[in-house]
């Protein structure tokens, strides 16, 4: 057991086996990850550059500042960008953005929202970040930055050095520590299984473990967050918590969908409704170059 512990090939096969995964999740719901916010894009969007989330944006990148990123004359190379919550305040930081996203409605909001740099432009590539040929797309550490923000793009270590190749000093990847965690869902796991939802470690672990074991030099920054997310309608309420309770492998059937209709019918009188969704997360700055300790000047 101990020998498997420090053996980086046990943890990257565990982790290939791992099957509890973001993307893994979507796809079990029948949820194609490269597509899952094609519907939600809009929302995402208004969500992303409301006040609330420009502060959540700037907390990240104000972070990376403090660890010694500077973005002015830099090349980054934003992958999972969406409709650029990110790419955004980059580029506003003079950074030259390459902006990869897989959604075609996000790819569109991306376009509208830089559309405003005129000098210089962000280069938006659309695509399966899996396939890309980073030999062939001249990517090989072509960039400074390397930004994966809650991105599925990152599943096992195969992926994670897919990313890797494409940076010479900084890596920045974003993930759940642990399993979601949902006020409704709470109150409905317990009505269905008669326990109450216990949130899971997530393959963060996996991460962490093989960057210590594999020699990398990285800072690592774990919050816990919560936002407010709001539906338009009780039915969009209970489809949200029926994939939710498939995503985590719990009961998900007609009786699981009775029980919680009744429950957001009983206790959610009005057609719009909210709630509260959050959890531990994650943020992993990995040094490709000055490894040593940043100190402020």
């Amino acid at each position: 057991m101990t020998k498997d512990f420090f053996d980086p090939k046990v943890w990257q096969q565990e982790w290939k086996q791992y099957g509890d995964g973001a993307a893994e999740r979507m796809r079990r719901s029948g949820i194609d990850p490269a597509t899952a916010f094609n519907n939600k894009a809009q929302k995402f969007n208004e969500q992303s550059f409301n006040e609330e989330g420009r502060r959540r944006s700037a907390r990240i990148v104000n972070w990376l500042v403090s660890r010694g990123v500077r973005f002015e004359g830099e090349s980054v190379l934003d992958i999972g960008a969406a409709s650029g919550v990110f790419t955004v305040p980059f580029a506003e930081q003079g950074a030259y953005v390459t902006a990869f996203e897989s959604s075609p409605p996000q790819v569109e909001l991306l376009q509208q929202n830089t559309a405003k740099f005129v000098e210089n432009p962000v280069q938006i590539v659309s695509g399966e970040f899996e396939k890309i040929d980073i030999q062939q797309k001249g990517w090989q550490n072509a960039f400074d930055l390397v930004f994966v923000s809650m991105c599925p793009v990152v599943h096992d270590w195969d992926s994670v050095e897919h990313i890797l190749s494409c940076a010479r000093k900084f890596v920045y990847i974003s993930m759940p520590v642990s399993s979601a965690e949902n006020s409704l869902i709470n109150e409905v796991v317990p009505l269905i299984t008669g326990e109450p939802f216990q949130p899971k470690m997530t393959e963060m672990a996996y991460l962490l473990h093989l960057l210590a074991l594999k020699g990398y030099a990285y800072e690592t920054l774990v919050t816990r967050e919560q936002k407010i997310t709001e539906f338009d309608t009780r039915q969009q309420a209970l489809e949200h918590t029926m994939t939710w309770l498939r995503h985590h492998k719990l009961p998900s059937d007609e009786r699981s969908q009775s029980i919680a209709w009744r429950h957001i019918q009983e206790h959610y009188p009005s057609e719009k409704l909210q709630i509260y969704e959050g959890g531990r997360f994650g943020k992993v700055l990995i040094r490709l170059q000055d490894q040593h300790m940043y100190a402020e000047e």
